[in-house]
């Protein structure tokens, strides 16, 4: 474990009336239950802020526990005072990454309270580590990679956070961008109620789709088989966007797993050209809506009641997780139909599944084809997420 001496703060302790800067110590994570507990401490007074739970954190977070982690390097830190825990963040550079990217590392898993100081010292330790180890660039938050939970929430504090989307407090950002942080990119959310059909959609799916077009639900009976699937075409059609990294076959063979206990059949679908999967779309409900009260835990009584409100109450909304059609499709008329048809039958699996709020996320701002499909179904964002970048200084020896 490291420890680090970062300037003080402003403290409520005072000697003759004046108040005394106390020190913060930035350690190296020792137990990572600690690292994970931290925004429970700082976020609780929060009523929008959704308590993960912490076996789903530990196994994302442990050394070695993903194919991410198994690659990358990872470090992440707890900034204290006066023994309490302060914030936290992570470091990490992908090999994958670099490869595309040259010189970017990432920060992100930042959580701290609103003091100048204790930011400045999480971000400083971050960026000092990038440093030693030769980036030239630091981008975030991506907690831990661009395919997990991504970019910082600028706009929308009013509502809970969709199932793996973030939730922060508004200060974080305005720190960052004290610190010199601007913006790469925002990252859009869109929602809708889904008692009908928009009008303008209605109009859209009145259009039929060619008679060599079919849709088609997920088959369970080649299931890992959909999976990849959607992965290679989600590859190909994101291939072109911004910070975009691949999946590889060990993350597809874990996203595999990770996913299905939440699939339901009738919001997972593709669209077929001559039998070829072309397109997909799946909605995962809001997990989110279950777990809120939980406090993270599962034990004693926690599985009995996350059971009960997904298997007998029932979630009501849910999450547009993937989306995408391959790119030989793009500028087309099939291209500009088939995303709509997909989310047409998704739409009525929500309805079917007593589903009410189906969000759309997250749409790059530069994306502008689907930020079109987003607000003609869904109409203006309600929520932003923004990722941030910084050029790095070099690194001197010895510093």
């Amino acid at each position: 474990m490291t420890s680090l001496a970062r300037p003080g703060i402003r403290s409520a302790a005072s000697t003759g009336g004046l108040p005394i800067a106390t020190p913060i110590t930035v350690n190296r994570v020792g137990r990572l239950d600690d690292f994970i507990r931290v925004p429970f401490q700082l976020y609780a007074g929060d009523p929008n802020w959704v308590p993960p739970l912490m076996m789903e954190r530990r196994d994302a977070l442990k050394p070695g526990g993903t194919p991410y982690l198994r690659r990358a390097n990872v470090a992440m830190w707890i900034a204290t005072r006066d023994g309490r825990s302060v914030g936290r963040i992570s470091a990490q550079i992908d090999p994958i990454n670099l490869e595309r990217y040259p010189g970017v590392g990432h920060f992100g898993l930042l959580a701290a309270i609103d003091d100048a100081a204790v930011i400045d010292a999480l971000v400083g330790t971050a960026e000092d580590w990038l440093k030693a180890h030769g980036m030239t660039q630091c981008v975030g938050p991506m907690s831990l990679s661009i395919n997990e939970e991504l970019g910082l929430l600028v706009d929308g504090f009013d509502t809970p956070p969709m199932l793996m989307m973030p939730h922060d407090p508004p200060y974080i950002a305005a720190h960052l961008e004290r610190l010199g942080y601007v913006k790469a990119r925002d990252l859009l959310a869109y929602r809708m109620d889904t008692a009908e059909v928009p009008a303008s959609m209605r109009r859209i799916l009145a259009r039929p789709l060619s008679g060599n077009v079919t849709l088609r639900a997920i088959k369970w009976s080649e299931y890992k088989d959909e999976v990849r699937r959607m992965v290679e075409i989600f590859n190909d059609a994101w291939a072109e966007n911004w910070g975009f990294i691949p999946f590889d076959t060990a993350e597809i063979e874990l996203m595999a797993r990770q996913l299905r206990p939440l699939i339901d059949r009738r919001l997972v679908w593709f669209a077929e050209v001559d039998g070829e999967p072309v397109a997909f779309i799946v909605c995962l409900p809001n997990l989110n809506e279950a777990i809120g009260d939980l406090d993270g835990r599962l034990l004693p009584f926690g599985w009995a009641k996350l059971l009960w409100r997904v298997k007998v109450r029932g979630l009501t909304s849910a999450r547009v997780l993937l989306m995408g059609a391959q790119s030989r499709f793009n500028k087309t008329l099939l291209g500009r139909l088939l995303p709509f048809h997909l989310i047409g039958k998704a739409f009525e699996g929500v309805q079917a599944a007593g589903i009410h709020t189906l969000e759309f996320s997250w749409v790059l701002e530069t994306n502008e084809p689907m930020r079109a499909i987003a607000e003609t179904v869904c109409g203006a964002p309600y929520k932003t997420y923004r990722v941030y970048e910084r050029s790095l200084a070099p690194h001197v020896a010895g510093s």
